[in-house]
């Protein structure tokens, strides 16, 4: 029988675990130095200022939501097609996230929507780069600096895209990054996030250590060297040193691991460029680049997309579905009010679409199968 294929997977080698053993025998295996050195390495890589390093996706997103000043009563703009992290993250501070719809262009949220949905409780815009695709951050920034907004770029799927020739991470307020073992580089778990502004860089450093200052600048008393200040109510999302060291090996090769999901994702868009039973995803111009976390292939409406997942699954392709709307959840239709008809795009979008197979270490020959299955779909 056929191994079974992922729709995606870490590429871990010898390197990664020499590196991570190299932490295990050292004596600082939580906040050890390789926490500030894969920060400082991420942020060069990306072109931000400053980059703090917590422990999942999720806690990035909340951490950014918090430096921003999200507060209950508040409403964040964000696209309904994202994993549910997104909005939590506002819920977890008592604000309201506000779904536009999708741009069937690019699969992000549909920029032409933003405006109409501001008012006087609109406190961020949070863009998703659906995929890998890379939002078009300038417009999203104009429309933020003319209304006072904060623009927090969820980049989770988007590490080594390109706008217009520049890395994605750097254009917004804040974005964050993810290092899933899905994701183009992997810690385990584990996300950052970037930014330019030394306000948020240290309110982002609080958050993630208890609301802990242990700096002289800022504490309110200096009574010595163990001394330090609980200045606000804070998580602990540290990152561990053990997952730095294998961030930092894994970045070493990230150009590589995008020039393998581009590989994929061109014989893809070959493959299927002539069927009229399925859509490849759009790609950007522009000197921009995808950074193809997914495939996302869109089937023709007359196809029975629950027989054809199935199919491939049954054929040991692990395709998955990307993503259940955020406002189709019990909670928020329940919370929030949001129903079905909501976001027509994005609830169409959902029906019909399947991610197919991309990662760094997937064979031509499995990539074959999985082409050929497609194609004999019927």
């Amino acid at each position: 029988m056929r191994k079974f294929i992922p729709y995606g997977k870490q590429n871990i080698d010898e390197d990664d675990i020499e590196a991570v053993v190299k932490v295990l025998q050292s004596s600082l295996i939580t906040q050890g130095p390789e926490v500030e050195e894969f920060e400082g390495r991420v942020a060069e890589y990306c072109g931000a200022k400053y980059a703090v390093a917590v422990n999942s996706g999720t806690s990035a997103l909340h951490a950014a939501m918090y430096a921003a000043g999200i507060k209950p009563g508040y409403e964040l703009i964000s696209s309904p097609v994202t994993f549910l992290a997104t909005a939590n993250a506002a819920v977890y501070l008592g604000a309201r996230p506000v779904f536009m719809d999708m741009d069937p262009a690019t699969y992000c949220l549909d920029i032409a929507k933003i405006e109409g949905a501001i008012n006087s409780n609109t406190q961020a815009i949070v863009p998703v780069d659906y995929a890998g695709y890379p939002v078009d951050m300038e417009k999203i920034v104009e429309i933020a600096r003319r209304h006072d907004l904060v623009v927090i770029e969820d980049a989770a799927h988007a590490l080594g895209a390109k706008r217009r020739g520049r890395i994605v991470g750097s254009q917004a307020d804040m974005s964050i990054l993810s290092f899933h073992p899905v994701k183009h580089i992997t810690t385990g778990e584990g996300g950052m996030v970037l930014t330019d502004n030394k306000e948020y860089y240290n309110k982002l450093r609080l958050f993630r250590n208890h609301g802990i200052l242990r700096e002289e600048e800022g504490l309110e008393k200096k009574h010595g060297p163990w001394y330090y200040e609980m200045q606000d109510l804070g998580y602990n999302f540290r990152l561990t040193a053990i997952q730095a060291a294998l961030g930092i090996s894994q970045l070493k090769k990230l150009e590589g691991f995008l020039d393998e999901r581009q590989r994929i994702a061109r014989r893809y868009d070959e493959a299927f460029r002539d069927c009229d039973l399925v859509s490849v995803p759009p790609r950007p111009g522009d000197g921009s680049r995808h950074a193809y976390h997914l495939y996302p292939l869109l089937l023709a409406k007359e196809f029975d997309r629950r027989a054809f997942f199935e199919y491939m699954r049954g054929n040991n392709i692990g395709v998955q579905v990307h993503y259940i709307p955020v406002h189709l959840q019990p909670f928020y239709r329940e919370k929030f009010g949001c129903q079905a008809g909501d976001f027509p795009v994005a609830e169409d979008f959902y029906q019909r679409e399947v991610s197919l197979p991309i990662f760094p270490g997937l064979s031509e020959e499995e990539q074959d199968y999985v082409i050929k299955k497609v194609l004999d779909y019927k």
